[in-house]
């Protein structure tokens, strides 16, 4: 049988929005570090080229932290399948992180 407590706990500890925020964040922080060390750019770009990447990098994060919400599920069930929710979790935001910089065209040359 159940405990009430087990009935009583809620599924996801943050609202989505707070979760997305978050990836947003720390994605926003990690392109606009990667833009400040990139040095002069090249004079063929247009004038403010920087803004793309500082919008297209946090929404990619901002999916990051939905799929992580969204495996709230698994991490909740414990022992193995919590290290698989983990890695996951971490595995789609980083390949998200790396799809938004290649989509903003950030220096990749």
């Amino acid at each position: 049988m159940y405990n009430s407590n087990e009935l009583q706990r809620p599924l996801h500890t943050a609202p989505l929005s707070k979760r997305a925020l978050q990836g947003a964040a720390i994605a926003f922080v990690l392109i606009a570090i990667f833009l400040l060390k990139a040095g002069e750019p090249n004079p063929a770009w247009p004038r403010f080229w920087q803004i793309r990447p500082l919008v297209v990098v946090p929404l990619a994060g901002a999916m990051g932290g939905v799929c992580y919400y969204l495996l709230d599920y698994l991490r909740y069930r414990g022992g193995w399948r919590k290290v698989v929710a983990i890695v996951l979790s971490l595995l789609v935001y980083i390949v998200g992180l790396w799809l938004g910089t290649v989509l903003a065209g950030t220096m990749w040359d």
